[in-house]
């Protein structure tokens, strides 16, 4: 049984403060479109148009932020993106038209993009000799924090006028400055002085762009629960509507329960290869179930898809662990936050292009789009283990190349 609360204090406050900016973020995940479609009136169509603009801005920010809280020190890089967060999520309740909206949710966005980047370095430094095990950890706390957010923007939903949905903003605002605040407690983190050669290292490393690819295609998975499965049961399935929040709940309790669990023996490269691998099956298997529940009785396709969510879900605790141990351990120590903001842009891409392709293929085509889904997954997890080789055969070469340098400014 795990411990409840990390060892060292430093793991503590950043635990602290991934709580308490999750539970934030949970509000805006349960209800943020809602908030800019039912209480400020904007078309749905704007509020997408928005939302696709931010997440292009936050890709980039990622990159750059990463490189700042490298070489001018993350602690103060990832509080100052925590209070921009704060101040542009403050503005919401100002956006009453698109412009005022796309300038909000672009600095909110992006500012969340380049946070995740430079808090990656705060990991690595305080996350004692395993900071991936770490990261875990804060995986799972982030899905209590997020479960707790969706519970009080339930209520927000549920009430619907205006002043409700102010309020919700004003919540996640005021969770993300006191994210920033927490964070005053934890000690800095020097800067890592660069290393000779050429600026931006991680945009030139193919293979680790590469695993970036692969693990972005993978990451796709996520939007089959809050997207693809939500639609698949309403649409073509006879399943009740409410196991829809019932699919969300048993995923949830399953990642706090096992994240931290899958992810400890998954301690070398190699060993997040074949996590990666397993995910894919497992995401195909996944996949198969879901597609056979169309046309059943409600009895038999609610238990089709819940053994589906199991089943995803566990390849959800492999892919997890296996970009934890992957970005960091193939990321160099004086570019931890450069590279962990290049291996976000998967993710971020995931997040664009995800729902679009899902719906195209899951739902609009139906049953053998689910298995064109399944066998993506399939295809990129067996890609990881040759991918993973190239980069560990490339990070070999590099302290030979070093010496041989060395030798030669000798001579």
């Amino acid at each position: 049984m795990p411990h409840l609360l990390p060892d060292t204090r430093p793991q503590r406050i950043l635990a602290v403060s991934n709580f308490v900016y999750t539970v934030g973020s949970g509000l805006y995940l349960t209800a943020g479109v809602l908030y800019f479609t039912q209480a400020v009136h904007l078309p749905a169509g704007q509020v997408g148009l928005g939302l696709v603009l931010a997440g292009s801005l936050a890709l980039a920010a990622g990159v750059a932020a990463g490189h700042l809280a490298d070489r001018h020190g993350a602690r103060g890089v990832y509080v100052v993106t925590l209070t921009v967060q704060a101040v542009a999520t403050a503005a919401f309740v100002l956006a009453d038209s698109f412009w005022p909206f796309v300038i909000a949710v672009c600095a909110a966005t992006g500012a969340k993009g380049a946070g995740s980047a430079a808090r990656s370095p705060l990991i690595r430094h305080h996350g004692g000799e395993r900071p991936q095990e770490f990261r875990a950890y804060l995986r799972a706390v982030s899905n209590i924090g997020i479960s707790l957010g969706a519970v009080l923007a339930g209520w927000a939903v549920q009430v619907g006028t205006h002043t409700s949905y102010q309020l919700l903003v004003v919540g996640n605002a005021i969770a993300f400055a006191a994210s920033a605040i927490v964070m005053f407690l934890l000690p800095k983190v020097l800067p890592v002085p660069a290393a000779k050669g050429p600026r931006r290292t991680a945009l030139r490393d193919r293979p680790y762009l590469a695993l970036t690819v692969l693990d972005g295609v993978m990451a796709i998975q996520f939007k089959v629960l809050t997207v693809a499965i939500p639609l698949w049961l309403v649409t073509r399935t006879e399943a009740p509507h409410w196991l829809i929040s019932g699919t969300m709940l048993l995923n949830t309790v399953l990642v706090i329960g096992f994240q931290i669990r899958a992810s400890r023996h998954i301690n070398t490269p190699t060993a997040g290869a074949s996590a990666y691998r397993r995910s894919g099956v497992a995401f195909l298997m996944a996949c198969a179930l879901i597609s056979m529940s169309a046309g059943l009785p409600a009895w038999a396709a609610a238990s089709l898809i819940l053994a589906a969510v199991v089943v995803h879900t566990i390849g959800e605790l492999w892919h997890s662990a296996a970009g934890f141990e992957v970005s960091f351990a193939l990321a160099p120590q004086h570019a931890t936050g450069q590279y962990l903001g290049v291996f976000g842009l998967g993710a971020g891409l995931a997040e664009a292009v995800g729902p679009v392709l899902l719906i195209s293929l899951c739902i609009t085509w139906g049953r053998p789009g689910w298995h064109v889904v399944g066998a993506m997954f399939l295809l990129a997890g067996l890609a990881a283990p040759f991918t993973v080789g190239w980069a560990q055969r490339l990070q070999s070469q590099v302290p030979a190349r070093s010496a041989a340098a060395n030798q030669s400014a000798t001579a």
